[in-house]
């Protein structure tokens, strides 16, 4: 009988310690949640956006902003990146699209990502894309060419003092691809 009292005691200690466990996971999951929504806004993602979560204000009617939108390829890129258009006057609080041609620099499929960066980097909560091809890796075959769009609300609370802004691409390969899968996702299936 004396040798079940340490194992009872033991299990105590083990239920408690897994209690402490998963509190602590699930208190862990919902601090991620704000962490995520930083890192967003921090990269000037908004996943969420609507262009009925912006409504014009005083602040932004008769005001123009100069947006700027480049490309970064880093060098030996498999793509190419081009604007459709260098820069655009706009309002604070409308919404706005813009093109990009993205072509495939591989002789193979590949999957690529663009990352979005704004500049200055302040302003990147203030730049709130509603539809972007940022969103998601793109499939493209060998030497496939497509043009994309990006829809797009600069804030009517942007700070008055800033007058100009540039959103930039830079496009990567999506290293972990595989390549059986790659082929059978743009390679049209027969019937």
């Amino acid at each position: 009988m004396t040798s079940t009292i340490p194992h009872a005691k033991a299990n105590r200690s083990l239920t408690r310690s897994l209690w402490v466990m998963a509190a602590g996971s699930f208190a862990f999951g919902f601090a991620l949640v704000p962490l995520y929504d930083v890192i967003c806004e921090a990269a000037g993602i908004r996943v969420n956006a609507a262009p009925s979560a912006v409504q014009a204000s005083a602040a932004g009617v008769g005001r123009e902003v100069t947006l700027e939108f480049m490309s970064l390829i880093p060098p030996g890129s498999a793509f190419e990146l081009t604007p459709g258009t260098r820069e655009m006057k706009l309002q604070p609080g409308k919404l706005y699209e813009a093109k990009f041609l993205i072509r495939s620099r591989a002789d193979v499929p590949v999957v690529g990502q663009a990352i979005p960066s704004v500049a200055p980097s302040t302003t990147a909560k203030y730049l709130q894309k509603t539809e972007c091809f940022c969103f998601t890796p793109q499939t493209f075959q060998a030497a496939e060419q497509r043009e994309f769009t990006v829809r797009f609300i600069v804030a009517p609370d942007l700070p008055q003092d800033v007058d100009r802004m540039t959103l930039a691409y830079s496009m990567y390969t999506v290293a972990d691809a595989e390549p059986q899968r790659l082929a059978a996702a743009v390679t049209p299936q027969r019937q």
